[in-house]
């Protein structure tokens, strides 16, 4: 597990928990936050940043790029424009966080605050309040997604692909993960379970065309890209989709026949069943370029020992 920089001592999972699980207040610190006055929307452009209070500076905003762990793919251009609003009316009341950027001097990345720092540029405003701080990039995953997860409308899979993130990229265990994000491993490990999903289902998750509970039962599922749509188009209740599922009520036309494997996908599967003990299984679209594979696993210890052999847990 990388060792937290701005933590002081103590372990890395209880300094985690300090710095990291309760967000981006926990750093900035009650005085940073007060600190903060209104911008005002017809302020001019400044060539350097101006310090406002010890660690607190304004950042010309053109100087900010986003860094790649931000876990929110789409904004809503409703709630942007009435946080604009607010912004002209009573300025930025909390800072946003950044680091500077590795490979640009007087430059920085954005680690915390995205829907501030979107909405400031919609108000024309120069420069934006911010706290600087040497952060390394898992601490920047940490921070990112539990700002969303706390203060944001996160989709379910912009949380799940978050919560990917931080395992591969922080080393971490699903246990680890849940103490430091506040929530439970079983919540976690649902959510990783969307990822399954093909990616048309995804994107309904996505677009918030249907829910959670609606794309559960498609995990899995040979048919899943027609049952997602039969359920999008009849707007079937959870419970519905979940019978349509298990009863394979599939009106929208005839499943396709799968292409027979070829010798080379058969010999695959069976060298990784043998490697690993486990049944594995090769899908593999060569139309589409794209495909999944399939690991069964029939008791908790054989999922752990699979989890070890991927150095995952």
């Amino acid at each position: 597990m990388p060792a937290k920089t701005s933590s002081g001592t103590g372990s890395p999972k209880k300094a985690a928990n300090r710095g990291l699980g309760r967000g981006l207040s926990s750093l900035l610190g009650d005085r940073g936050i007060a600190a903060v006055t209104a911008i005002d929307g017809n302020a001019s452009t400044a060539a350097a940043p101006t310090l406002l209070s010890a660690g607190l500076q304004e950042i010309p905003i053109e100087w900010i790029n986003v860094g790649p762990w931000q876990p929110r793919r789409r904004f809503d251009k409703d709630g942007l424009n009435d946080l604009a609003a607010s912004i002209r009316q009573k300025g930025i009341v909390q800072p946003i966080l950044l680091r500077p950027n590795p490979e640009k001097s007087s430059r920085y990345q954005l680690v915390a605050g995205e829907r501030r720092w979107r909405a400031a540029q919609l108000t024309k405003i120069h420069q934006i309040p911010a706290i600087i701080r040497d952060l390394t990039e898992a601490e920047c995953y940490e921070i990112a997604l539990i700002e969303n997860i706390q203060r944001s409308d996160l989709s379910v899979i912009e949380e799940a692909e978050g919560y990917q993130k931080l395992l591969e990229t922080n080393r971490y265990t699903q246990e680890q993960l849940s103490e430091i994000i506040g929530k439970s491993r079983s919540h976690i490990a649902n959510l990783l379970r969307l990822l399954l999903l093909p990616p048309s289902v995804q994107t309904l998750l996505l677009d918030r065309k249907i829910t959670m509970g609606q794309a559960r039962p498609l995990i899995g599922h040979a048919n899943a890209d027609t049952l997602a749509n039969v359920i999008v188009a009849k707007g079937l209740s959870a419970r519905q989709a979940e019978m349509l599922v298990k009863q394979g009520r599939v009106k929208a036309g005839k499943k396709p026949s799968k292409p027979e494997k070829s010798a080379d996908i058969r010999a695959l599967e069976r060298q990784a069943a043998e490697k690993l003990g486990l049944a594995f299984q090769i899908d593999w679209d060569k139309a589409r370029e794209r495909g999944k594979v399939m690991i069964d696993c029939q008791s908790l210890e054989q999922m752990t020992s699979l989890l070890a052999k991927l150095d995952i847990y």
